[in-house]
Parts: C-alpha cells; structure tokens; sequence
C-alpha cells in the first residue's frame, strides 16, 4: 500500500469551492487507487489577526482546521503569510507550522511520499518537510507557481532550489517542462503529467437548447477563468467589437471586474457581453456545450483544464500560443492558435463560426486526456520514488 501525504495550497474549500478543483479532481482518483492511501494537507496562508478576521480572509478563518471533504480525510492548517513581504516568508512558515502537526498524524499514519500540488509554497516547504521526515518528495508546476513565484526576486532562489533538491518533478505540459528548465532544473528529472477531463460529465449536446438557458439564440463565445490582466478578458471583449450578432459570456470573478464592465460600456457591448460571475464547475458543461466558440487569450498558461473542457463539449477554441496550447490544438478541428490581439482574435473566432468543426471532431481532441491516465500515471510516478528510495 502506497502511503500519500498530499500537500497542496491549492484545493477548494467551502469559501472556494472553484479553487483548485482540478487538484481536487486529480487527488480524489489518486485516493480511489486501490494500492493508495491517502491524506491531504491544504494549507491556509492567513495574515497576522487582526487583518485574518477581515474581508476575503474571514470565510478562510471560520474552515474546520480537519474536515471529511468529498470522502478525502483533509486538513487545513493556517500558517503566517505577512504582507508586504512578496512571499519570500511563506515557505518558511508553512515547514514550522506543519512539522509538528505531521509528527503527530505520522504516528497514525506513516506516509511513505510527499505529493507536492503546487510549486510555491508548497514545493520548498515538502522539500524540507521530506528531509525532516526522512521521505522522498515530488513537485508538480502547474503555471504561475513557475511563471510568477519562479521568476520575481522574493521567491526565486526558493523555487529553484527545491526543484533542485526534490526527488522527483512535474509539469502539466511539456512546455512547462521547458520554462522548469529554462530555470536551471533538469529537464531530463521533469516527467509530463497531463491534466485529465471526465468525458463522461463534459460532452456535447444540444446546442440550442444549452443556449436557451443562458437567453442566447445566436453564435456564442465564451470566456472562461478568473478575472485577472493575465486571462485576457479584455483582448477577447475588444474582439467581439468586429463580430457583430455574437453574444460573449464572461465566466468568472476577480480584480479586473470593473475595468472589464467598464470596457464593455465604453464600446457599446452591454447587449452582447455578459460576465456570470463565478460559475460552479459542476455548470461549466452546460455553458461550454452551449458556446460556438471558447476563447481565452491567456497571457501565460501551464496546461488550461478550460481548454480540454470545452473540446471535451465538442466546442473548439480559440486561444495563445501560451504553455502547452500547442500540445492540445493539434488539428484545425480542435481550435485556432493565434496573436493575442483583437484583431487576431476576432479573425479567428469569425472563421470558426463560419466554419464550424463537427462537435464529435473536436471532442477527439480531449479524448487523450483521461483522469484513468492521470491517476496510472501519478501512482507509477510516486512508487517510483519510494520504490528508488528505499
């Protein structure tokens, strides 16, 4: 039996229940293997009280610190975040919050492998919790935890020194391979570790009727991921200017709310471009099976799961060259790659809705991303570590 201790700062919560829902999904096939048995620790970064008792960390402060989460027996433990301090104590506070937490849980269960989700803070913190504990540890890099947490001065040096010193490496795509490497981490040491897509809960359907429900009868676009510059709402707004008769529907939530309501008012957008909010993931396949088009023009990407979605509903996409975009839009059918410009956006969108793919082509493109792959290949990658360490 394969002993797991998943860390990951990244997981939903009852505050959050988007947060991190693929690192939900991929830690609960991991936990259904049946040579597996699993525990995830999902620390909370929490500023010095008073500040933890207002605004967005309230909802935070009130989680269970241990709770039963889909089955998943999960703890929360919230450790020091001080602001203003661009992270570089994170790390630090998280390895000196959990270590004498994990001492206690290992007496009743001795994890064999520490299962890093994210690579700040949560890579240097397994690092040196894995020392401590005397077991074998592996990070995966998803997207910003390299692109961001890897590259400003506060936190660098602690990225790559874990990814150095880690026993085993992920990366979500193998262009995310390549930006680990560019930081001086062994490329030959990062394993590719796809996401998956239930293909059984994302597929296409009537398309008319999934528009009905959203009060679109004409070609639709969606947009989906938070609202942050790095997403690139704003290009794909600016773009629906030149696709007259198209509706876009904005799904989700962030910073960039009132700069994106503003633009759409500014360009007399307010009756073709809606933002919903944050949208439960368990909505995302009624409103990408309903949409023509899935657009995102991401500034920088590891591996979208948005983009495997929405080909699993048999929608293409339109979206950057960014992260592992090349590794999905492998065929005409699957989408376009373009400029992340207006004017290359709305290009491509007009072309596909001129065009369109059948949907059950453009779903070949999501069928070689199984979370039965995922899990096989997550398990085979931590029983090679212990199996190498012992």
């Amino acid at each position: 039996m394969l002993r797991v201790l998943t860390l990951s700062t990244l997981f939903p919560d009852a505050s959050r229940p988007n947060f991190g829902v693929f690192v939900e999904r991929q830690t609960l096939g991991l936990a259904a293997h049946p040579d597996v048995d699993l525990r995830v620790v999902a620390p909370l970064g929490m500023p010095p009280w008073p500040l933890a008792r207002h605004g967005h960390y309230a909802p935070l402060a009130a989680l269970p610190e241990r709770e039963t989460w889909k089955g998943l027996d999960i703890r929360r433990p919230r450790f020091l975040a001080l602001p203003g301090t661009g992270g570089r104590f994170h790390a630090g506070a998280m390895v000196r919050r959990l270590t004498p937490m994990l001492t206690a849980l290992r007496r009743e269960f001795r994890f064999d492998v520490i299962d890093a989700e994210f690579f700040f803070p949560d890579g240097p913190a397994a690092v040196a919790l894995g020392h401590h504990f005397g077991v074998p540890v592996s990070i995966k890099a998803r997207g910003a935890d390299i692109h961001h947490w890897g590259r400003v001065s506060a936190t660098a040096a602690q990225v790559i020194a874990a990814g150095q010193a880690a026993d085993g490496l992920l990366a979500v795509s193998q262009a995310m391979r390549s930006d680990m490497a560019a930081l001086g981490l062994a490329e030959s040491r990062i394993r590719v570790h796809h996401t998956g897509v239930d293909l059984d809960r994302f597929g296409p359907r009537d398309r008319a009727a999934a528009k009905a429900a959203y009060g679109v009868t004409g070609p639709l676009v969606v947009s989906l991921g938070a609202l942050i510059p790095r997403k690139g709402h704003d290009v794909v707004v600016e773009a629906m200017a030149s696709l007259p008769g198209a509706t876009l529907l904005i799904a989700g939530e962030g910073p960039a709310r009132a700069a994106l309501t503003t633009q759409i008012a500014t360009l007399g957008l307010a009756d073709r471009v809606r933002m919903l909010g944050s949208v439960p993931h368990g909505d995302l396949p009624g409103l990408l099976g309903a949409a023509d088009v899935m657009a995102l023009a991401s500034a920088s990407e590891g591996l979208a799961n948005a983009w495997v979605e929405a080909l699993a509903c048999g929608t293409p996409i339109v979206i950057t060259g960014a992260g592992g975009a090349a590794e999905v839009v492998t065929e005409p059918a699957f989408g376009r790659i373009v400029d992340r410009s207006a004017s290359a956006f709305a290009e491509a969108i007009g072309a596909v809705l001129a065009d369109p793919p059948s949907a059950q082509n453009v779903r070949r493109g999501a069928e070689r991303f199984t979370w039965a792959a995922n899990t096989a290949a997550l398990y085979d990658h931590l029983a090679g570590l212990v199996s190498a360490r012992r």
